[in-house]
């Protein structure tokens, strides 16, 4: 029997108060979170669908101790963990190096004080990241960063995003590089290696969007489309897929909370784009994506799937320069 090719998925684990704070709504400074409802929700379901996937954890809900029991069940349950910064803050790309560093790092000792693992790989803020940033991970001996998203439309998300949001001039301000810019479309799709001042080399991989008119199609936005239809919503992935088959692309998708879950279980986001959709119509659109993904692929971790294009020759350098603090 031909085996099938591999493909990735990987769930940002933004909690609510990240939600709150990118959005510039108030108390996100208490950490509310619904980590103890969401994650054993969503371990049931990728349990039903007999999958392992890799959890980017923020580092400030991995310092709390009322987060710790959920995220334990994460391992608990096979699941592979990785670094989503400490603070959540999709500025990251205007950090300091030594800012950077700091970030990293108590991300990564809280991270493994609750589960046990070192992160091996990472995802900044809204696909924020900077030179600074892959020179630590790869001082760090992270195997992969994954915080790119080439698309040409970034700039058309964020300005949506400021139109719905609370944020004062200043915050827009800060928040600027959200979703990236439209330069980002001409970056690679596939995974390739970062090459930082000749010397460090760190393996990114892609969040993927679909091959030659790099439009996004992780499920926030085929869950956007399913409101309008179903049909329409798959007729767009296969659509995805196919072009993916044709380039040789390997996907690596991406989830968020809430995609999964809606305002009927965690009603303090119930304001937020799209949570007036059921929970149950959710998880029914959710599942019918990862069916047809399964259908194609074989799904495996983020460090499963970086390892194996890692032992690659011949994949993309890119270089870039990173200037030490002075």
């Amino acid at each position: 029997m031909k085996n099938k090719p591999i493909a990735t998925l990987s769930l940002d684990l933004d909690n609510q108060w990240s939600y709150m704070k990118i959005h510039g709504d108030k108390g996100w400074e208490t950490f509310p979170s619904y980590l103890d409802v969401f994650v054993p929700y969503v371990l049931k379901a990728l349990d039903e669908l007999n999958l392992k996937i890799t959890f980017f954890i923020v580092g400030q809900d991995a310092e709390l101790h009322k987060n710790h029991a959920a995220l334990k069940m994460i391992i608990e349950h096979g699941h592979e963990i990785a670094n989503h910064s400490f603070h959540h803050e999709s500025w990251l790309h205007l950090y300091s190096k030594d800012q950077i560093e700091k970030e990293i790092v108590l991300a990564e000792e809280n991270i493994i004080s609750v589960t046990g693992q070192k992160p091996r790989g990472f995802r900044g803020p809204g696909f924020s990241w900077s030179p600074d940033l892959l020179f630590t991970l790869s001082e760090r001996g992270y195997l992969y960063d994954a915080s790119t998203l080439p698309t040409y439309i970034g700039p058309f998300a964020r300005l949506y995003y400021f139109w719905t949001s609370h944020l004062t001039k200043e915050q827009k301000k800060e928040r600027k590089g959200l979703f990236g810019s439209f330069k980002d479309g001409f970056m690679p799709l596939k995974p390739y290696h970062w090459q930082v001042n000749g010397t460090n080399k760190l393996l990114e991989v892609p969040v993927s969007t679909i091959p030659i008119f790099k439009v996004p199609f992780h499920l926030s936005y085929l869950l956007y489309i399913s409101s309008y239809s179903i049909l329409l919503m798959q007729a767009y992935l296969n659509f995805a897929l196919f072009l993916c088959k044709l380039t040789g692309t390997h996907p690596s998708f991406l989830l968020h909370p809430l995609d999964l879950i809606g305002g009927d279980q965690i009603p303090e986001l119930s304001f937020f784009p799209g949570m007036n959709v059921k929970s149950e119509k959710k998880l029914l659109v959710f599942k019918k994506v990862i069916k047809r993904l399964k259908k194609r692929y074989d799904i495996v971790t983020m460090s499963q799937f970086a390892k194996t294009y890692q032992a690659q020759s011949g994949l993309r350098v890119k270089h870039v320069d990173h200037q030490p603090d002075e």
